[in-house]
């Protein structure tokens, strides 16, 4: 009856994990990749995801992009619709055969300020899965958590080699950088 009582107990008094999954409508992936003669940036949208909180803590999650849903913001008419195209093709993302891109957190380290994270996981992009590190910042507003990331991904880690000069010489002024950078903002609730 005590070991009944005392298992009964510990289960009332453990933290209760609250699953919350992300509005894709809210949410927005922001990127920006650059070459030699200058950058070009715009937006991804979210497929779907969650976030997992204990006692209102970040302990994980995930979330999907949908790669056919990239837009450029710097330029606009053909000139955008061919750089977008050309991102959607097998040159880059491949996005007909690979339509999503996702990223799974393996670990949560608090960096010593509420709503401060140090976040681990694993991204996938095309067939290749790589762990990333980066931080995060986590915020309540209006019933709803708000998190947001600055990452910085290196493609070739991904077997996107276009105009990479990782990959090929004599590229001169046509190279185009492997880090590229994604602004993340996930926002989620009940």
């Amino acid at each position: 009856m005590v070991l009944v009582a005392g298992a009964a107990l510990s289960f009332a008094f453990s933290p209760v994990m609250d699953s919350m999954k992300v509005d894709a409508a809210a949410s927005v992936v922001s990127w920006k990749g650059y070459k030699v003669t200058g950058s070009h940036y715009g937006k991804i949208a979210v497929k779907q995801g969650k976030l997992d909180f204990k006692d209102g803590n970040l302990v994980g999650g995930s979330f999907e992009i949908d790669m056919n849903s990239i837009t450029c913001e710097d330029m606009q008419g053909g000139g955008a619709e061919k750089l977008v195209g050309h991102l959607k093709s097998d040159d880059f993302f491949g996005s007909a055969k690979y339509p999503t891109a996702k990223f799974v957190i393996t670990q949560v380290v608090s960096r010593g300020t509420p709503g401060a994270y140090k976040i681990t996981g694993d991204l996938t992009i095309k067939t290749s899965t790589k762990p990333i590190r980066f931080n995060a910042d986590v915020k309540e507003e209006g019933g709803k958590y708000v998190a947001t990331a600055k990452i910085t991904v290196d493609r070739s880690d991904y077997d996107v080699r276009f105009g990479s000069g990782s990959f090929f010489d004599s590229l001169g002024d046509k190279t185009i950088y492997d880090d590229f950078d994604l602004e993340i903002k996930l926002v989620a609730g009940k």
